[in-house]
């Protein structure tokens, strides 16, 4: 890391025989990613897309925890649904829940 304070905490980690990544980094990115997820939709009437371009989420063992901390909402991996829900917004449309939700 570029930054001398979290790199002195990771070292202090690895001497302390403990994953930097697992104890450290994995739960910085969960909250980052919980805050923003929050920051999106903030009352029930809320729309929006919070997309994931990343495939460490399904391909890494560690993306089942980061899918699990996320809020409730419909998940997708087919672009077609993402530009659908989008359009409808676009015209004022209330958004349909999809029938299945996809957790990895």
């Amino acid at each position: 890391p570029d930054d001398p304070v979290l790199a002195a905490c990771m070292e202090v980690l690895q001497k302390k025989g403990l994953s930097p990544f697992a104890v450290h980094q994995l739960p910085h990115a969960v909250i980052t990613l919980k805050q923003g997820a929050g920051r999106l939709i903030r009352s029930e009437t809320d729309r929006g897309v919070l997309a994931i371009c990343d495939t460490r989420l399904v391909e890494k063992p560690y993306g089942r925890q980061i899918w699990q901390s996320l809020p409730p909402f419909t998940r997708t991996r087919e672009a077609d649904t993402v530009i659908r829900f989008l359009e409808g917004l676009g015209r004022g449309e209330a958004p349909q829940s999809e029938s299945s939700t996809e957790s990895e």
